[in-house]
């Protein structure tokens, strides 16, 4: 366990959840939904204030620590270079799943990730429509956390054999010729894509679904639920087999209950 206070991060991205982000549920006109690189990408009036308030508070508590939000460098891509750089940093999404927020379906998440020296130390993914964490420490496993100081640990699912497994895919950055991979699916149970990470990491740590593919990679999507996979018991790497590490912006990422689970989904399924 590092010395870092996780539920003291914790707690204020349910505070900035809670102030900026649910009053806003439902309750957004067309103003405050603005495209920015395409028409799923999207930010919102919630995105901001939430990112604005997460930062004051992280700054009062650790002043010494650079925060990246996803926000902050929409508006300064030179931010990820600070941040490639940086020693201590807390990376942030302020609303996961944003295309859903502003659709008005309730499948979003505030997510944080702290990375010292290199390495993820610490992740969380917030539900602000269920009202709990699903939180990990490098070493430590992964625990579903609720206010009223309930916890339980978390544990990935005993994978199946190939036609029934069910898992997530965010198809929309996958390279070249997608036609292949879609009918490769076709070879499992189930493949879903909720268009948000945060819950595709929060169900295959809890054991609800098998897998979690993905291909952009940006530090806010993927540190915290990537660190919670692996306490979970699961197996996360890049498509060509290396570790994912905090500063890789390509490559992709598979998330698998097992090793050989991901051996076998590389093999029959993500074959680009």
């Amino acid at each position: 366990m590092s010395d870092f206070d996780i539920m003291a991060l914790a707690t204020i991205l349910r505070d900035a959840a809670k102030a900026e982000v649910v009053p806003r549920f439902r309750r957004l006109d067309r103003s405050a939904i603005r495209q920015k690189s395409e028409a799923i990408d999207l930010v919102t009036d919630a995105d901001v204030a939430a990112e604005r308030l997460i930062r004051a508070r992280a700054a009062e508590v650790w002043p010494e620590a650079l925060f990246v939000g996803e926000e902050a460098v929409a508006d300064d891509e030179t931010l990820l270079k600070a941040y490639d750089e940086a020693a201590f940093s807390i990376v942030v999404d302020p609303v996961d799943g944003t295309a859903n927020f502003a659709a008005g379906l309730p499948l979003f998440a505030t997510m944080a990730a702290v990375v010292k020296n290199g390495e993820t130390i610490a992740g969380i993914i917030y539900d602000p429509m269920g009202d709990d964490w699903v939180l990990a420490e490098k070493g430590s496993g992964a625990w579903l956390k609720r206010p009223d100081g309930g916890a339980e640990r978390l544990a990935v699912a005993a994978p199946p054999s190939l036609n029934e497994v069910v898992g997530t895919v965010s198809i929309a950055f996958l390279p070249g010729d997608r036609r292949q991979i879609l009918s490769n699916l076709g070879k499992l149970r189930l493949a879903a894509n909720y268009r948000v990470a945060g819950h595709d990491y929060r169900l295959l740590s809890g054991g609800h679904t098998h897998f979690a593919a993905f291909y952009k990679l940006m530090p806010w999507d993927h540190l915290a639920g990537s660190l919670i996979v692996s306490e979970a018991g699961g197996y996360v790497a890049r498509y060509d087999g290396s570790a994912y590490a905090p500063t890789h912006r390509t490559g992709g990422l598979l998330n698998a209950a097992s090793k050989d689970l991901w051996d076998e989904l590389r093999r029959e399924v993500f074959t680009f």
